[in-house]
C-alpha cells in the first residue's frame, strides 16, 4: 500500500510538472542567481505548487527548496525539493531537466520522486517498497565486473582538479562503454538496469536525494566518492550495481 506521504509527492509531482509544461519551450524572462545558475518564473512557479501540496497535508513537516530555501529545517520530517533540476537544459528548450522530491526522517533519506515531464518518465521509490518505473518495477543489473559495465559521468569540474582525475581515467580505460548523460536520466537508467554506474563530483542534495532513494530501492548502492551515506551536505556521487561499488570506490580512493 502507497503511504500518504508518496501519494502526497506524486501529486505534488504531477501538478508541478503541469505548470512546468506550460512555460516549457515558450516565451519566459530567465534570471542569474547569486551562483550564476538560471532561474525562472517557471522554477518559482513549480516549487510554490509543490511546497503548498506538501505542507497543507503534512503542515508540522520542514521544507527544504531550491528557490525558497528552508523552513522548519529541525523539524523531524524535511522535505527536499528542486522544482527544475536542469533549469540550463529547460530554458534551452531540450527535455534533459526534473522535478526532485524527496523526504528525509531524522537525516535518513525515506522517499524519493523523480519526475521528467518533458520526457514522460516518472521514477518514485520508498524504503523498504522498492522502485517503480512509470509504475513498472524496476531492478539495477546484475553485472559485476569492470570490463561489462557501462559508466556514465556527470558533473566532474572539482574531480577533474584533484588526484582522482586519475584514477577515474583507470576507470573508464577499462569497462565496457562510458556516457556522460548527467541530471536525472542516468539515475533512471541505472536504477532499470540500464546502465551499471553513475560517477559525479559536483552535486548537491537537492540534485540528487530522491535519485539516492530511487537507486538504493532498485537493488543499487548510492554514496559519495568517499563511500558516505548521503546527508545535506553530500557534494558527489558513486552509485552502482552492488558487485561493482567497492571496486569502483577502491580504484577512486587508492593511495
Amino acid at each position: 500500500m502507497m503511504s500518504p506521504y508518496l501519494k502526497s509527492a506524486l501529486a505534488a509531482a504531477h501538478a508541478a510538472a503541469d505548470e512546468i509544461m506550460r512555460y516549457y519551450r515558450g516565451d519566459f524572462e530567465v534570471e542569474l542567481k547569486a551562483d550564476q545558475t538560471p532561474v525562472t518564473v517557471a522554477d518559482r512557479r513549480a516549487e510554490e505548487i509543490i511546497r503548498e501540496i506538501l505542507l497543507g497535508d503534512f503542515p508540522d513537516h520542514g521544507f527544504f527548496g531550491e528557490e525558497g530555501g528552508k523552513e522548519q529545517e529541525n523539524a523531524e520530517f524535511l522535505w527536499l525539493v528542486d522544482p527544475i533540476d536542469g533549469t540550463k537544459s529547460f530554458v534551452g528548450g531540450y527535455g534533459m531537466f526534473s522535478t526532485q522530491i524527496a523526504l528525509m526522517r531524522e537525516g535518513r533519506l525515506i522517499l524519493g520522486v523523480s519526475s521528467a515531464p518533458a520526457a514522460g518518465e516518472v521514477a518514485w521509490a520508498a524504503s523498504g517498497a522498492g522502485c517503480k518505473l512509470n509504475d513498472a518495477p524496476v531492478h539495477v543489473s546484475q553485472v559485476s565486473g569492470m570490463r561489462q559495465a557501462s559508466v556514465s559521468t556527470g558533473n566532474l569540474q572539482s574531480m577533474a582538479a584533484s588526484p582522482q582525475w586519475a584514477r577515474l581515467g583507470q576507470i573508464l580505460a577499462q569497462v565496457n562503454r562510458t556516457r556522460g548523460y548527467g541530471d536525472y536520466y542516468h539515475y533512471h537508467r541505472l536504477a532499470a538496469g540500464q546502465l551499471d554506474a553513475v560517477i559525479e563530483s559536483d552535486v548537491n542534495i537537492l540534485d540528487i536525494a530522491a535519485l539516492s532513494v530511487i537507486v538504493t530501492e532498485a537493488g543499487g548502492v548510492f554514496t559519495d566518492l568517499q563511500g558516505r551515506q548521503p546527508d545535506l551536505d553530500t557534494t558527489s556521487v558513486l552509485a552502482s550495481t552492488p558487485a561493482l561499488h567497492p571496486l569502483l570506490l577502491d580504484t577512486l580512493n587508492e593511495s
